[in-house]
């Protein structure tokens, strides 16, 4: 156990002791957290409480995980740490909200019916966006799950593609199917899939139908016009829950952008919450944060220029 928590070596065991300049004593009953500062004790002995939580409940921490724990519970944040378990994951154990940011977004999808997530890439507006629709599935609050996005770089056309529907959509959808199959065992995936209680489909197959009892996300929203995010929106039926997710600062379409668009038509209305998420909430690699910013920094050089 002492392994799982600390990891090989007890190298976070390590970085505590030189992040907060205390000395751990690690046995094989015993954790001693020794130091000159009580409040910077507390931490540590907090941080060290939630690794062993973490771990009793059958997830293994990566170090990612391990640094944005530490930054939940380090003092200059006036923010309670970040608990609540949305749904559990094969592959990670459990999923959970990771910075303010993402608490906020999870907390808007709970309390509105319409939710746009706007954000970089690595921010988790996707994987919690599904992780939510597993979590109502699983608990009888809808009777299925509709993802769909727009299949731009097959122009939405996609007739002159070999093969049949699912074999022509699946490489713009693959993102989707791999948020959904890393939280759902794949005998079901494919159980759930064949009876259309999963339907994963281009954004042009929505039109024309009313989704009742559906949990339904549109991805990569940035790539619509405003013809399709109009559409989309107005599919909504009753007891439904819609979360559009997208990137303004990747728009791949020559048209203007519906999600653009829909922030200055739909803001104020009750019941529709836009959540504004931003590099503080990327959960890549840590490098991915600091591209993000890079990139932000030269595009605003740039435009300085003009």
């Amino acid at each position: 156990m002492i392994v799982e928590i600390f990891g090989q070596y007890d190298n976070r065991a390590r970085y505590l002791k030189k992040r907060f300049g205390v000395d751990i004593t690690i046995s094989e009953n015993n954790i001693i957290i020794r130091g000159d500062n009580e409040n910077t004790v507390e931490t540590v002995e907090s941080i060290i409480k939630e690794m062993i939580s973490i771990t009793l409940d059958g997830h293994l921490l990566d170090w990612s995980e391990f640094e944005y724990l530490i930054e939940e519970k380090e003092p200059e944040s006036n923010e309670p740490v970040l608990s609540n378990v949305v749904t559990k994951t094969i592959a990670r154990g459990r999923i959970k909200p990771k910075t303010q940011g993402q608490k906020k977004y999870i907390e808007a999808i709970e309390n509105n019916d319409v939710v746009f997530a706007i954000g970089p890439a690595g921010t988790g507006k996707t994987y919690l966006a599904s992780a939510m629709a597993v979590d109502y599935l699983r608990t009888g609050k809808v009777n299925r799950i509709i993802l769909t996005r727009p299949a731009v770089e097959a122009g939405e056309k996609l007739g002159f593609l070999p093969g049949d529907l699912a074999e022509k959509v699946d490489p713009y959808l693959r993102p989707l199917y791999d948020a959904l199959m890393d939280m759902i065992p794949m005998e079901k995936f494919i159980s759930y899939r064949e009876r259309n209680i999963i339907e994963i489909a281009p954004l042009a197959y929505m039109r024309g139908r009313t989704l009742n009892n559906a949990f339904i996300i549109l991805d990569e929203a940035q790539n619509t016009t405003y013809e399709q995010m109009k559409m989309f929106l107005t599919r909504l039926g009753f007891n439904s829950k819609a979360v559009v997710t997208g990137d303004i600062t990747q728009i791949d379409i020559k048209e203007n952008s519906g999600l653009v668009m829909s922030q200055k038509i739909l803001q104020g209305i009750e019941g529709i919450k836009f959540v504004y998420l931003t590099d503080a909430d990327v959960v890549r690699h840590p490098l991915v944060k600091k591209i993000i910013r890079a990139y932000e920094n030269y595009e605003k050089r740039s435009k300085d220029q003009e």
